[in-house]
């Protein structure tokens, strides 16, 4: 057979980094990972062929090619999985879909052949022997959790590795904590699986032997969820590869308690991680409580971040306004903690219930839940009736926007991390395409930009203070700019029609 594995387009979003990669010559920052991990759970014999819609366009010839097409997404892809789907069924060409966004809302996807649901090392060999026989059901579900150290290594070579920011590579799923609006343990578990070292290094080995030298996101959604296996399996395993391997630098999500764990904060430093994305949520501990964020009660968070900070992680963070008992300061509690804590990828949402959470069903309950989740965190709307009510919540969030990507602030809070930032023991290569960012950056940002003022500042007092931490100066400028025009785009606009 011919398969063609069909990746919808991501919207403008904070995560999408649109407006960043340009800077670096790239169409677009992740690959589709989970694709090219189905794609290595088909058959060996069939022919295979990706399209990426965000790098690339989807034409008929493609379609007309595949004897049948299999696609995946998250929510925030709906808009374009619909497309596809339609385009499919006009050819027509059978298609089959999988991936958070048609697990968690089956119903919604009638018009779909095929719907492989859960983890696809469990559904998909279901799918692959029934149809073989001709008896290919609608809907195949799992009633249980896979197990990682049977999931094969991704088909990289399907893919047009130079159009990406950053590789991506999994080691674990699920999460130990159950925060009431996170639909991960929903679809994954509270128990962490996890690969074993030898799957992640030879998926290292086949990165890097196709010649990537850059940023490798691990997409676990908390990397410390076995904390002990980790210090005493995977990243020794990564430190003794990285003696071998030059170039490539490591990201991943990961809990607040990471803090407290000094040996664990040194390994991950020494095998090559640079940032880690962590959900703050709120200063508010009566908030934290609400949501269930135990793990991020009872500690002063704002030296957490800077434990982290001065180990030598960038730490990104995730807050939330609109929850219940959220009082009419938090906005302002919000602005003060994350300019002061130096966090500068702050990624600041309202309140959203996804389905099959605890926070959608009780919401559901009190016939809250008013309008579909979109799956975007930034897009300035939530699908829910906020206690404080909607319109106090709208102006609260766009000032709390406003304040903290405004060029003086943000680049205020540039400063504030690199204050505190260890220099990395693993540097990035300058090659052509990061050498010509820094005059891209010059261009849109130190001569065309508003904030040109505000990066020049930067640029000198990095070299000043802290000249080992110059390329991340400018890129943290850049993603700046990408912020910025995310907030032009959903949060201005709607502050100036007064929504």
């Amino acid at each position: 057979m011919n398969i063609l594995l069909i990746y919808p387009e991501f919207p403008d979003t904070f995560w999408s980094f649109n407006h960043a990669v340009s800077f670096i010559g790239k169409k677009a920052a992740f690959p589709p990972l989970g694709l090219l991990t189905v794609a290595a759970l088909l058959p060996e014999k069939w022919s295979k062929k990706l399209v990426d819609t965000n790098v690339e366009r989807l034409s008929d010839t493609d379609l007309l090619w595949a004897d049948m097409v299999f696609m995946g997404g998250m929510t925030v892809q709906r808009e374009s999985a619909c497309r596809i789907i339609d385009r499919c069924k006009a050819l027509p060409v059978p298609i089959v879909c999988g991936g958070p966004l048609f697990t968690a809302e089956p119903e919604q996807f009638g018009t779909a052949d095929h719907l492989v649901l859960d983890e696809a090392e469990l559904t998909l060999p279901l799918f692959l022997s029934d149809l073989e026989k001709g008896q290919a059901k609608k809907i195949y579900r799992a009633g249980e959790f896979s197990d990682l150290s049977e999931t094969p290594v991704p088909l990289w070579h399907l893919l047009k590795v130079n159009r990406y920011a950053a590789l991506s590579i999994q080691f674990s799923r699920g999460c130990p904590f159950n925060c009431d609006f996170c639909n991960v343990t929903a679809l994954f578990g509270h128990k962490p699986r996890l690969k074993t070292p030898g799957q992640i290094i030879g998926e290292l080995d086949r990165i890097y032997d196709m010649g990537w030298r850059s940023s490798i996101f691990f997409v676990d959604d908390n990397f410390i969820g076995n904390k002990r296996f980790l210090k005493d399996h995977l990243l020794p395993a990564l430190i003794q590869w990285r003696k071998e391997k030059k170039g490539c630098v490591f990201f991943t999500e990961c809990s607040i308690n990471l803090a407290d764990d000094p040996d664990l904060l040194s390994l991950m430093v020494k095998a090559g991680f640079d940032s880690v994305f962590i959900g703050i949520e709120s200063p508010d501990e009566t908030a934290l409580s609400e949501c269930h964020k135990i793990q991020n009660k009872n500690r002063d968070l704002l030296e957490s971040v800077a434990i982290i900070h001065r180990s030598g992680l960038q730490v990104m963070g995730g807050f939330i306004v609109g929850f219940d008992s959220d009082p009419p300061s938090i906005f302002q509690r919000q602005i003060d903690f994350i300019q002061n804590s130096g966090i500068v990828m702050a990624m600041v949402g309202m309140l959203q219930a996804p389905p099959g959470t605890r926070l959608f069903d009780r919401l559901q309950r009190q016939s809250r839940v008013v309008r579909p989740f979109t799956g975007d965190n930034v897009d300035g709307t939530t699908n829910i009736l906020p206690r404080m009510g909607m319109e106090a919540l709208s102006k609260g969030y766009q000032r709390i926007m406003k304040q903290i990507y405004s060029p003086a602030n943000y680049y205020r809070r540039v400063r504030t991390q690199l204050r505190a930032l260890t220099p990395p023991e693993v540097f990035q290569p300058l090659d052509f395409q990061r050498f010509l960012s820094f005059f891209r950056a010059s261009l849109r940002l130190g001569i065309l930009g508003k904030e040109r003022f505000c990066y020049w500042q930067l640029i000198l007092w990095t070299l000043l203070r802290k000249p080992r931490l110059i390329s991340v100066a400018v890129t943290l400028s850049i993603y700046g700019y990408h912020y910025r025009k995310i907030c032009e785009r959903y949060i201005y606009i709607r502050s100036k029609d007064g929504q």
